[in-house]
């Protein structure tokens, strides 16, 4: 997983998988768009005017923990 902040434009983009594929873009509201992939999987969202519908400073720097399995 990758998230990018572009602080010029306001837009966050997380991107859920990796692997290079084509993709469909679905907008699902104003300022939401979905990246569609193969088997109808979602492979990124972008938030447009990001600053206004995420909380940036409790996402960003992230922090996560892998599960020991």
């Amino acid at each position: 997983m990758n998230i990018v902040y572009n602080d010029k434009m306001d837009l966050l983009y997380i991107r859920l998988d990796d692997k290079k594929q084509d993709v469909i873009n679905r907008r699902v509201s104003e300022d939401i768009v979905l990246d569609i992939g193969e088997d109808d999987r979602i492979i990124g969202i972008e938030i447009l005017d990001a600053s206004r519908r995420v909380t940036l400073d409790k996402l960003l720097p992230i922090k996560y923990e892998v599960a020991k399995t």
